[in-house]
C-alpha cells in the first residue's frame, strides 16, 4: 500500500491525481496569493512580511483577494496533478528497462520526477500565466474575472501569448518533481515498512511533505523567475540569465522571495497530494483488476 510505483490503468491514474491536487489547492490557495505577491515586489517597500501581506490584503482588499485568480488553476489543477502521477508512473518502468533496472532506484526515481515535471510544466504554463495575472496587485482594476483576463492576452498578444515564461515553468517544475519523488523514494526506504492503515497514511503524509519542502527549496529561485516574467514586469528573457540578473541586482536573497508561503503550502500540501493519491490508489485496486 505503501509504494509509489503500484500500477493502476493510466486513466484512474490521472483521475486519482486529479482529485489530490483540487484537495490541495482547495485548502492551500491563500498561500499561494501572497506567495505572487511578494515575488513581485522589488525590495520591500510594501509587504515586510508573509505575513504582514496578509494582513494587508485582507485589511485593505478585502477576504476575498485570497482567492483571486482561484478559477484558472482549479481549472487546470485535475489535468496538472494528474500528469504529474500519471507521467511519473509511465516513465518509472520506461527508464527502468532503458537502464536495465529490475527496481526503482535513488537515480531513477529523480530522474522520473523531472521527466514528469518537464511534461507536466506544458500543460500548466497558460494558466499559470492567467493565474499570476490575476494575483498580482497592480491588475486588480483591470481585469474582471479569470476568463476576461485570458480574452485580453489573447486580444493583445495572440495564442503565443500564452506561452510567456513557459521555459521559466519547465525549469520550476523539472526541480519541485525531482526533489519531491527522490525524497519520497529515499524516505520511504528509511521508513520501517507498516500494515497498519493509520501508519501508513502518516507515513505517506511525511514522505510528501518532506517531498514538497525539498522540492520548494530547490525550485523556489526559477519560480520567482517565472513570476517575474509572466507578472509583465520584465522582458521575456532566458531563465537562466535573468536568475542571475536578479541576484547580481536585488541580492541573493531575492532568489528565494516568498519562500515562507510556499513552503507553508507545498510541504504540507505535498503531503496532502501524496496522501490522497496513494489512498485513492488503495480505494481503486479492486476496480483496477476488472480493467
Amino acid at each position: 500500500m505503501e509504494k509509489l510505483d503500484k500500477k493502476l490503468p493510466i486513466h484512474l491514474e490521472f483521475l486519482g491525481g486529479g482529485l489530490a491536487g483540487v484537495s490541495e489547492i482547495s485548502l492551500l490557495y491563500p498561500l499561494d496569493v501572497l506567495k505572487t505577491r511578494m515575488q513581485i515586489q522589488v525590495g520591500s517597500q510594501q509587504y515586510k512580511s508573509f505575513v504582514d501581506c496578509f494582513f494587508q490584503i485582507v485589511k485593505g482588499e478585502g477576504t476575498s483577494r485570497l482567492y483571486r485568480g482561484i478559477a484558472a488553476p482549479i481549472m487546470v489543477e485535475a489535468p496538472k496533478r494528474a500528469v504529474k502521477f500519471a507521467a511519473n508512473g509511465a516513465y518509472g518502468p520506461l527508464y527502468k528497462k532503458l537502464f536495465n533496472e529490475e527496481k526503482m532506484t535513488q537515480k531513477l526515481s529523480i530522474l522520473t520526477g523531472v521527466s514528469a515535471g518537464c511534461t507536466e510544466a506544458v500543460v500548466i504554463a497558460p494558466f499559470e500565466l492567467v493565474k499570476i495575472r490575476m494575483q498580482a496587485i497592480e491588475n486588480i482594476g483591470r481585469y474582471h474575472s479569470t476568463f476576461d483576463c485570458a480574452r485580453d492576452i489573447l486580444k493583445t498578444h495572440g495564442l503565443k501569448g500564452f506561452l510567456r515564461g513557459m521555459e521559466a515553468t519547465v525549469w520550476r517544475h523539472a526541480w519541485w518533481n525531482g526533489g519531491f519523488f527522490g525524497s519520497i523514494f529515499w524516505v520511504r526506504s528509511h521508513i520501517p515498512k507498516s500494515d497498519n492503515h493509520k501508519t501508513v497514511l502518516l507515513n505517506n503524509f511525511i514522505a510528501g511533505s518532506i517531498g514538497g519542502t525539498i522540492g520548494t527549496i530547490l525550485n523556489t529561485p526559477f519560480d520567482v523567475v517565472k513570476t517575474r516574467i509572466q507578472s509583465s514586469r520584465i522582458t521575456n528573457e532566458w531563465t537562466l540569465s535573468h536568475l542571475l540578473r536578479l541576484a547580481r541586482t536585488e541580492g541573493a536573497s531575492s532568489l528565494y522571495k516568498g519562500f515562507w508561503p510556499k513552503v507553508l503550502r507545498l510541504g504540507p500540501g505535498g503531503g496532502i497530494l501524496l496522501l490522497v493519491f496513494e489512498q485513492y490508489k488503495v480505494l481503486m485496486a479492486p476496480y483496477a483488476l476488472q480493467c
